[in-house]
């Protein structure tokens, strides 16, 4: 089914057809994996942004960066319309409450300390 806004409910369809729930202990643990990997996302993007201040810091590894990024493109690469916008509007609440919350403990813990000195070695002009 289904929805035009947030909807409550244990039955919902997560990413893939094939994740599905039905009972409330699946929709609860389904729940708390969202949120787990809502934490770890975070994580994984206070490594990127000390990973390219690494980068910059060390110009002879740059190259290999970058080809290896390059050799990556064609998997990232996204097609989308205005139907995959339509189907990507309807949200169950608590799997929306789920990923904000897990972001921003994810935040909390691993991205609030030290971002303001890695803004200002990113852009050392950015008072001027």
């Amino acid at each position: 089914m289904m929805h035009l806004t947030f909807y409550w409910g244990k039955k919902v369809t997560i990413l893939f057809d094939s994740w599905q729930t039905k009972l409330w202990t699946e929709y609860l643990l389904s729940l708390v994996a969202l949120f787990l990997v809502a934490a770890f996302y975070q994580y994984m993007e206070d490594c990127r942004v000390r990973f390219k201040i690494l980068a910059k810091s060390k110009p002879s590894i740059q190259p290999a960066i970058g080809a290896l990024l390059l050799a990556f493109a064609p998997f990232v690469a996204c097609s989308g319309g205005p139907t995959r916008f339509a189907f990507a509007i309807p949200y169950n609440g608590g799997v929306f409450i789920s990923i904000v919350l897990g972001l921003a403990v994810g935040y909390l813990l691993y991205r609030r300390n030290g971002e303001e000195e890695l803004v200002m070695v990113e852009n050392p002009y950015a008072y001027a």
